[in-house]
């Protein structure tokens, strides 16, 4: 998509206080896919767990409100990335699924991803080798939020990322992990995505300063192998061009005059922050 200038992406205190609830209300339809996942079910059903879940507690779908799409939540299976959409799909054991849910709430948006690998006892090896990948993008993710804390420009979170991915104990030892680069984080506020990019990957511009009022959606997409993608049939869903295995974490962030806090997450972060040595800032 194309994004604007920078001018008018930084939200006021009480803007950023009205975003904390779309946020919250996401992550509860997250976490309420989470729950349910598991071999046999379909990816149509926890759209419409995360659906009811999300007009449960005074919400509606962004997803919905974007042209041409019908659904509450885009699940990406195995080799798609993202953009998958529900279907009579059946999950089955060893799966590795990404589930990307938003939430307006009085005008306000949350976005934010998560990725689920189903056990499977008779494929041990191929179902670790997918929690890696879906580890290491979770990681890579939650990196890039804790340079957002102490970072002057904004794309020093994508520098983060690359640099937590290329360091990793599993890539030193092979492992290739291929971070998309043809899609990107985005600003979040009263439309699901607005400017600025929020890039996984370092790129030589500084982007915009890091100051109060920023909110941004970090979203790092991973694969097991390219870089390069295709589009299916459908028009929406993205898959690997190699086959490889997919992962895909999001949150969405804010900056304010105190700190950082992840608006999608019921602990605004703090659980997977403190050993990175951040300690996420509640919205006054």
């Amino acid at each position: 998509m194309a994004f604007g200038k920078n001018k008018g992406i930084y939200k006021t205190p009480a803007e950023l206080r009205l975003m904390v609830r779309p946020g919250l209300v996401t992550a509860a339809s997250l976490a309420a896919v989470r729950e349910a996942i598991r071999p046999g079910i379909t990816t149509l059903e926890l759209d419409a767990i995360a659906e009811s879940t999300i007009r449960s507690l005074g919400g509606v779908s962004n997803f919905q409100m974007v042209p041409g799409y019908r659904h509450t939540v885009c699940t990406s299976v195995n080799d798609d990335i993202v953009h998958g959409i529900p279907g009579g799909r059946m999950l089955v054991p060893g799966d590795i699924v990404s589930v990307d849910s938003g939430a307006e709430v009085g005008g306000w948006n949350g976005d934010s991803a998560i990725t689920v690998v189903l056990d499977d006892p008779a494929r041990p090896e191929e179902v670790a080798a997918r929690r890696l990948l879906s580890e290491v993008t979770e990681q890579s993710m939650w990196h890039g939020i804790a340079r957002l804390a102490s970072a002057r420009h904004l794309n020093e979170v994508g520098e983060a990322i690359e640099e937590f991915v290329e360091e990793h104990p599993s890539t030193r030892q092979g492992a290739v992990y291929g971070i998309l680069t043809d899609y990107v984080g985005h600003g979040i506020g009263r439309s699901m995505h607005e400017a600025p990019p929020v890039f996984n990957y370092r790129v030589r511009q500084r982007g915009p300063e890091v100051k109060p009022g920023l909110v941004v959606a970090i979203e790092p997409m991973i694969t097991a192998g390219t870089t390069e993608t295709y589009t299916r049939d459908d028009e929406w869903t993205v898959a690997s061009a190699d086959g490889s295995m997919a992962s895909h974490w999001e949150h969405s962030v804010a900056v304010h005059a105190d700190g950082i806090w992840v608006l999608t997450s019921p602990d605004g972060g703090a659980a997977a922050l403190a050993p990175l040595g951040v300690t996420p800032v509640p919205i006054p």
